[in-house]
């Protein structure tokens, strides 16, 4: 095995709940999906619009986001917010991802020779 097989899956991973938190946190100020990611491909965050839209409807399923449909162009968009429940829900991801960087940040130091 090498690096080049194992990390792919790795990397996935983790950033798998990272765009759960980053979209929480961009759709603070309403956003079109498209937009959105754009938005996290500018912070870095890139990620597929198969695996955005899926997760928009899924955060809207558990009430984390609410959403509308903006009809006043030519093409209709559905655009999102992230709701109080949202907010809840990301201050705790926060909050925890600052716990989990603590406690990672120590293990790194106490490893270091």
């Amino acid at each position: 095995m090498s690096t080049e097989t194992v990390l792919p899956a790795h990397l996935q991973e983790l950033r798998r709940g990272t765009v759960v938190l980053a979209s929480l946190i961009a759709l603070e100020r309403p956003g079109y999906g498209y937009a959105l990611l754009n938005g996290l491909a500018e912070a870095g965050l890139s990620v597929d619009g198969n695996t955005l839209y899926p997760l928009l409807r899924r955060l809207e399923d558990q009430g984390l986001l609410t959403s509308e449909w903006d009809t006043t162009a030519s093409k209709p968009r559905k655009f999102y917010r992230t709701s109080p429940l949202g907010r809840e829900v990301r201050a705790a991801l926060l909050d925890d991802l600052a716990a989990l960087t603590r406690s990672v940040n120590f293990l790194q130091e106490a490893s270091t020779p």
